[in-house]
């Protein structure tokens, strides 16, 4: 059976791009845009913080 783990750079990529997300979900909120952009940019926010919180990172070797 073959365990799902995060590989340094993927976590990264993954951090960076949730950072993105919740600065344009502020974005919007701050100047009261649509509702549709807060919920996208929410959604994938939560998503990419709660794949770095509940997968593993792969070890070393």
């Amino acid at each position: 059976m073959s365990q799902l783990a995060l590989s340094s750079p993927v976590a990264t990529v993954i951090f960076v791009l949730a950072c993105f997300c919740g600065y344009q979900y502020r974005r919007v909120w701050k100047t009261e845009g649509p509702r549709y952009l807060l919920w996208i940019y929410g959604v994938l926010t939560a998503t990419g913080l709660l794949v770095l919180g509940f997968v593993p990172l792969a070890g070393a070797g």
